[in-house]
């Protein structure tokens, strides 16, 4: 596997930045993050997404997304609205989202 950014997109786009602090032992985070990995890929307009986290908890995730309209197809799916009400509930300490328009891009590779 290789990591990489996601790049390649052509602007105007839009970005969703979920920033969040995890409880210890999240029992089933794991499963549900796979599954909407899944489902997200299914969104038209859906770009790409990249997460990391750091040694301390935070983690930050960005998915990258056409337009409004594909961030709205994704809010209302249904699976994904349990899945943040469980994270409310179970899995996190704190997080935040933030919406951006992406007006500018570029990136570097080496090789």
């Amino acid at each position: 596997m290789s990591i990489k950014p996601v790049g390649g997109i052509e602007p105007p786009y839009y970005a969703v930045v979920f920033t969040s602090v995890r409880r210890d032992d999240p029992q089933g985070y794991a499963e549900t993050a796979v599954r909407m990995n899944e489902l997200v890929r299914e969104v038209p307009g859906f770009l790409g997404y990249e997460s990391a986290k750091t040694p301390g908890g935070l983690g930050i995730s960005v998915g990258y997304f056409r337009d409004t309209d594909s961030i709205a197809t994704w809010q209302r799916n249904l699976e994904h609205q349990q899945a943040q009400r469980r994270g409310r509930a179970e899995w996190y300490e704190s997080y935040s989202v933030h919406v951006a328009k992406v007006e500018r891009s570029y990136g570097f590779e080496r090789g």
